[in-house]
This record gives C-alpha cells, structure tokens and sequence, in this order.
C-alpha cells in the first residue's frame, strides 16, 4: 500500500490493470511522474491520444486516496466533456477494490459531476466537480483546478474569443484554495495559442511530442521539451512512443490532419514557419492533362526532380514546384460523377467565382477554375450552364451565405433551359480560411487533386494575381482576412469538400456490406455445422 500512496506511477499501473489496458507506455509513465511532482502552476502539452485525461483522472483519484478532504474543479471547453472527466473518476472509485472506501454515502452529494468521497469532512464544495469554462466558476472551492482541454476549435478561431478564453482562465485564481494547484492539460489549436501566455503568468509547461522534433526546431519549444525526449536515445522525427503511436501510424495521421494541423495536434509546435504557415503547395498537386469523360483509374505521385513541370508558370514561392505524375495506369474508366461548384461573392461587386470538379478511384480531377466578372447577368447566368452542360455535370453547388439564395433563383430557370440538372445550397458557418485549408491540405497532402497544364496557363494569364486561383492557394493562411481575394480558391473548396464526403459515405457503406457479407458467411458455416449440409433458400428461414 505505501509503495502504490507514495508513487503515484505505480497507483497508475494498478488503474491501468483495473480497465483491462496494457501497461502504461513510457511517456504515460513519465506524463505521470510530472503530475506528481508538478510545481502549483503547471501546463502538460501532449500530443493527441496519448491519454493525458485518463493519466489525470487516476490522479485525482490517487491524491484523494491520500488525502480525502481535497477538493478537486474540473474544467473544460464544453461542460460535457467535464461531465466526462468527472463521470470517469467517479466509475474509478466505485469500481477499482482499493479506492471503494471512497464511494459516496447516502447523505453526501453522489451525482456524476458533482460528488463527495466517504471520509470527507462536510463541506460546501464537493470533492469533485465539473464545470465548462463558460459555465459558473464563482462560488466554488478547490485545493486543485484541472484545466482538461480548456481551448478548443470553436472558442479559440479569433482573437476575441481567445481573448475572453483568457478572461475566463484568470477567473481560476478566484477559486483555488491557498497553496492550491492549478493543471493545464491540452493540445494548441492555433499558433496564437493562450498556452503560450501561461508561462509568462508563472506556470512551468512540459511537452512530449509524438516524434523527436528536427534538430533545426528543437529551438522552437524554449526548453519546454520533457527530459524524457531531450535526453532519450531518440534521432530526428522518430516517435517518442512507438507502442500508442508508430511511424506508419504517424504518417497517416499527418496525411490525415494535415501539415498544419500535424504540427499543432502532435508536435505542439504553434512557432509555424512560413512553409508551415502557407500550407497549400503546388508541389502536392498531380498536373496532366484531363479528359472530359474518362481518367486513368490509378495514378501516382513523386517529388522527384525529373517529373518537375519545366514548362509552368508557377507563382509559389521559391522550391515550390508542379509535378507530372510518377505513374499513370493503362486503365481508363468513367468519372463517377461530376460537380460544379459556384460562389457568387456577393452581388458582382467580386466576380463570380466557378470550379469544376470530377471523381474516379478517389482523385479529384479539376476540370476547370474560373471567374466571371459583371455579376448576375444574364450573359453570365447562361456562361455558367453551358459550362456544366459541356462538362456533363450531375449537380451545381451554390454557396449561398450572400443574397439570401437570390443568386440560385436567378440561376435555376436559366439550367432548366440548357441543361437541366440539380441545384443545391450550401451554406457555412465556420471561418472561411479554416474551412478552405482543412478541407484541401488533407487531400493535396495526399497527392489527390490533379490539375491539367491548360487550367495553370489560363490562370495564370489572369491580369491581377490576386484573382489567380493558384496564388490564392499559396497565400491563404488561417488568419481571418488573409486573402484580399479568395473567391476561386473558396469555390474549389466546396467542390472538393462535396467529393470529401460522398467519398467517406461511400467508403462506410463499402464497410458495412463487408461486415455483412462476413456475417452472412459465418451464419452459413453455423448452419452448415448444426445441419452438416449448407442450406439452401432464405438464411433466416
């Protein structure tokens, strides 16, 4: 017992065993090692997964072993994923032989998010509580506040928001007890993180990342690294935990999140370089020439300096190059359905900005990225169907946060009249820049989207770059108001973002009829070894 009160490592491998896990992983080990002997200001930045709640919920329940008179404040962005916490630490005490004794009494507070352990002394405050950072911080008491995920995507995208997040988190000071501690938990979400203000406010931050950072980049992290990383016997980008994450799992993370996203959620580096703040490349574009009808159903991309375009304008920045495909299957097949996309830009005071994207063996081929300047007319209006009808196109998207959906009104009589076809709304509410960049960098990450030489040339003889898709590309970033122009850029988007997720319905219905081919074909050995001949006719009878 006194091994297990006194190292709270070892109180950590006993949870663990209790919930059937394998035993903690180094990191988890040293994550917990950290907790214990934390100064009372202190942040953990830990890469995504790695389980820093689990680690701090045995932690409260470990300092309650010890001492249950403590009184311990959860917080997080939303009260639900406090609720969570709470509930969690809560099943620990009820479930785990050593801490039972804890379980509430009758007479005492015993919800989930709300509760007393056994031995406390009567009190205002409960032993546990959870609360959301919006939510009610005043009236309560608490020797420790676990700040478990305070920022959030959705309370961090501005400077104001963030800005009031900080308000919120100063409110602590207000309820800790004397002597009491107080422990960031979390992941950044931008490069303006609030966790890079903690340590001028006297908090001590540590960080693991998922890999060893570059040797150039180890500066970036101002000896926040942990000891664990900086003096293991790690080489440049190699994971720091190979038995939660290794490196193919590592790589289809960060094909997944994105570079970006990559940085921040696992290598918690929000010191963004401009290769890093840019994050859209044209070297992840495939460039060939596109058919109107059908596409080679494989194709294959290299960063190798013999399939460079040569012959492009490119207007990246420098090193950032076009590339022709590795490999081009012999096999053609017809695209699976076609899509325009169309954003009105608000009522010809911008041009009408109008793309046009097909699908095969999950690439997206960009058959066409433009603009058409003079607004609403007429002339305009029938440009865009005779487009969509010489494209084949099953279905035009209209983004229809300007006017009301007036544009669409005025559009859809005009296709009836060319080229009958589907007409939908999509309307958005996240941040443009974000939504762009975390709908295209996955897919160009992954060398998906393919451009022909011609779209380039067009584009770029488009008198002001500013109105040029490919410049808009290389220059967005996540700051709001990046782009004076990013009309092209925002219609892509949308199409790719149309393709992005009938990909993801088509990939789980693929799932599911799998799953049931499997079943029907367990149900029939069943059958076969109950009846010892295989039956014939409707399985279910």
């Amino acid at each position: 017992m006194k091994e297990i009160t006194q190292d709270f490592r070892n109180f950590l491998y006993l949870a663990w065993k209790h919930l059937s896990l394998p035993s903690p992983t180094p990191v988890q080990f040293d994550i917990a090692d950290y907790l214990q002997n934390a100064p009372r200001r202190a942040v953990i930045q830990a890469f995504r997964g790695i389980g820093k709640s689990w680690i701090c919920s045995a932690f409260v329940c470990w300092n309650l072993l010890r001492n249950p008179n403590l009184k311990f404040l959860v917080v997080s962005a939303s009260k639900t994923r406090a609720d969570d916490f709470s509930t969690f630490t809560k099943r620990l005490i009820t479930e785990m032989d050593i801490l039972k004794h804890l379980a509430p009494r009758a007479d005492q507070r015993g919800s989930n998010v709300s509760f007393d352990v056994a031995p406390a002394k009567a009190a205002h405050s409960p032993s546990v509580k959870s609360v959301g950072i919006t939510g009610q911080l005043t009236g309560s008491r608490a020797d420790f506040i676990i700040s478990d995920d305070c920022e959030s995507l959705n309370n961090s995208l501005t400077q104001s928001m963030r800005d009031k997040l900080t308000d919120n988190v100063k409110e602590f000071e207000a309820v800790l007890s004397p002597n009491g501690k107080i422990i960031f938990l979390g992941t950044p979400q931008s490069d303006m993180s609030i966790y890079n203000d903690l340590p001028t406010r006297g908090y001590n931050t540590r960080v693991w990342t998922a890999r060893m950072p570059e040797n150039t980049k180890v500066h970036r992290y101002d000896k926040k690294l942990a000891p664990f990383i900086t003096e293991g016997d790690f080489h440049e980008l190699e994971p720091v935990d190979p038995n939660r994450f290794d490196d193919l799992e590592l790589k289809e993370r960060e094909a997944s999140y994105g570079r970006s996203g990559f940085a921040l959620q696992f290598m918690l580096d929000t010191t963004l370089s401009d290769k890093e703040r840019y994050p859209l490349k044209l070297s992840d574009l495939i460039v060939m020439d596109i058919n109107n009808t059908i596409a080679p159903v494989k194709l294959a991309w290299a960063g190798s300096p013999e399939y460079v375009c040569e012959d492009l304008p490119s207007v990246g920045f420098t090193g950032d190059k076009y590339y022709n495909p590795m490999f081009k299957s012999e096999d053609f097949g017809d695209y699976k359905g076609s899509v325009m996309s169309i954003d009105p830009a608000g009522r010809g005071q911008d041009e009408l900005a109008i793309a046009i994207v097909k699908q095969l063996g999950g690439n997206l081929f960009v058959q066409e990225c433009t603009g058409l300047s003079g607004g609403y007319t007429e002339s305009n209006l029938t440009k865009i169907a005779t487009m969509a009808r010489d494209a084949k196109v099953n279905m035009i998207i209209v983004e229809s946060n300007f006017g009301d959906g007036m544009f669409t009104q005025l559009l859809r009589p005009v296709v009836q009249r060319y080229y009958p076809c589907t007409i939908e709304e999509v309307n958005h509410t996240k941040q443009k820049e974000l939504r762009i960049i975390d709908t295209l960098e996955p897919v160009m990450n992954q060398h998906r989207l393919v451009v022909s030489p011609q779209l380039i040339r067009k584009d770029f003889d488009t008198t002001d770059p500013n109105y040029q898709l490919f410049y808009q590309m290389t220059r967005l970033t996540k700051d709001r108001g990046s782009l004076r122009n990013d009309d092209r850029l925002d219609a892509l988007a949308i199409a790719v973002a149309y393709w992005v997720e009938q990909m993801a319905v088509d990939s789980e219905t693929q799932l599911q009829d799998h799953r049931e081919q499997l079943l029907k074909k367990d149900l029939e050995n069943f059958l076969e070894g109950t009846f010892g001949k295989p039956q014939k006719g409707d399985l279910w009878f």
